[in-house]
């Protein structure tokens, strides 16, 4: 038996993995986010730790002897965060997390300290990621990076909860853009010019390397083996592509969570020069990984059904789904809530409606949400292809996956046929390298423990989403 601990953006969750891949086991915790100012977005690190132990007091309750015979645990979470933490590694402040869009001058100051920068870590600099929000901090919180020992991403904070261990593995410390992406190591230049040093970054493990046992009283607590080993694990990104089996040059996915991830495996570096895509180190030995992200997927449709107040989504897309509206009937929206990283890489880019009369209903905003995410996907589907990334295989994941329509709307308006999987994705991959930490395989040899079946393009669909593409582009246009 295998544990996996996926530290999200908007819930932690653990499941319990068998040989098979069969999981077993499953418990979720839900966590809030801050804004306290716009384009800012905070956690407390507290909140990560408190969630991680309500759902292993949970199956510990609920299953006590999988736990009992948990033989390693393995980490993925929410990548790009900054956490600092001071001598008694308590948190100095909030963390700023991966759509925390302040840093935007940082980014510029860093490409032009280093003209090479895309070379070296993947991808240019983008206010999300880690460089520029420490450089940020250096800049206007400079107290408060003084007093941080340590700087960790959000996973290797729980980490360190559990074992004592300040490390990180070299897949998501690739995407701090703190790394020379091809040595795998932290780079000295960038470092110093984020202001800090090699002495307050973890030392970095490979994703399947052990990092540290599971401190005693923890063991006690859930009820796991003394000392169980803990893995080095992944970005959530990377977890999710071993989750749904993208484990070889060519093996992409779409993940439909809080933002929406198109994940391309490759055993080339390819670094990302523009068009806000970027290029990291894959959870698998040998491969890296192309991304192309849209900052709000399932957010958005999260987003609607607020303004909507319908507390149950599913119910709202059943009503959705069960209206059969033709692209043609509803609005155009672009889901830019959080600015956009792919391809525009803009923090200040806003969400817009337009097309909207007198017929338009709540089944036609809710439509034009999801139709909207599917266009951005499309943008990001083609920058990827611009940059040379050869898509062989795609699978659709995360919770917007569970949408049928979605699926269809997204197969649709790439134009690729998706293979829907129902895998658990980032905390299954987390718990598949926690197997390859103590000497077991990666993919299980029966299989991968899931279903999947395959959505194609629809004919009618395509057509309408084309038509309708347009007028999406041309929003862009008009705020130029």
């Amino acid at each position: 038996m295998y544990l996996g601990i996926d530290i999200g953006t908007s819930s932690v969750k653990a499941v319990l993995v068998d040989d098979g891949d069969r999981v077993t086991g499953e418990a979720t915790h839900p966590m809030p986010i801050m804004r306290p100012r716009p384009l800012w977005s905070e956690q407390d690190p507290d909140d990560w730790w408190r969630a991680v132990c309500t759902v292993l007091d949970r199956l510990a309750a609920e299953a006590p002897a999988a736990m009992a015979a948990v033989h390693a645990i393995g980490l993925s979470g929410q990548m790009l965060g900054v956490t600092l933490l001071d001598a008694d590694d308590r948190p100095v402040r909030p963390a700023l997390l991966w759509n925390d869009g302040r840093a935007s001058a940082e980014c510029a100051a860093l490409h032009e300290r280093f003209t090479d920068f895309p070379d070296i870590v993947g991808c240019r600099a983008m206010p999300g990621f880690s460089a520029p929000k420490l450089l940020w901090l250096a800049r206007h919180e400079a107290a408060a990076l003084s007093r941080a020992c340590r700087i960790l991403l959000p996973k290797d904070y729980v980490r360190l909860c559990l074992t004592g261990e300040a490390a990180s593995d070299r897949a998501d410390a690739s995407a701090t853009l703190l790394m020379d992406a091809r040595a795998g190591e932290w780079h000295d230049g960038i470092v110093s010019a984020c202001g800090l040093d090699r002495a307050r970054l973890p030392r970095l493990v490979d994703s399947a390397e052990v990092s540290g046992g599971l401190r005693s009283e923890y063991a006690a607590r859930w009820r796991l083996p003394p000392g169980t080993p803990v893995v080095g694990g992944g970005g959530d990104n990377m977890c999710a592509g071993v989750g749904v089996g993208a484990v070889k040059s060519g093996d992409a996915y779409i993940s439909l969570g809080t933002s929406g991830v198109y994940f391309v495996a490759n055993d080339v570096f390819v670094p990302a020069h523009g068009a806000g895509m970027h290029t990291h180190r894959h959870a698998v030995a040998g491969l890296f990984c192309q991304h192309a992200v849209v900052l709000s997927a399932a957010g958005a449709l999260a987003w609607i059904a607020g303004v909507l107040r319908a507390d149950d989504i599913g119910a709202l897309l059943a009503e959705v789904e069960a209206a059969a509206l033709s692209p043609a009937e509803t609005p155009v929206f672009t889901p830019y809530l959080a600015g956009e990283r792919t391809p525009h890489d803009d923090p200040y880019l806003t969400a817009t409606f337009s097309g909207l009369t007198h017929s338009t209903g709540p089944t036609h905003l809710v439509q034009a949400v999801m139709e909207g995410v599917a266009l951005a996907l499309a943008d990001g589907h083609d920058a990827l292809a611009g940059s040379g990334a050869v898509v062989r295989h795609l699978t659709l994941t995360g919770g917007g996956a569970r949408s049928s329509l979605w699926a269809r709307l997204i197969a649709s308006a790439i134009d690729v046929p998706v293979s829907l999987s129902v895998a658990e994705g980032p905390a299954l991959g987390a718990a598949r390298l926690a197997r390859v930490g103590v000497g077991g395989p990666l993919i299980a040899s029966d299989g991968d423990g899931s279903e999947s079946h395959l959505i194609p393009p629809a004919p009618a669909l395509r057509t309408a989403l084309q038509q309708k593409r347009g007028a999406f582009r041309a929003h862009l246009l008009l705020r130029g």
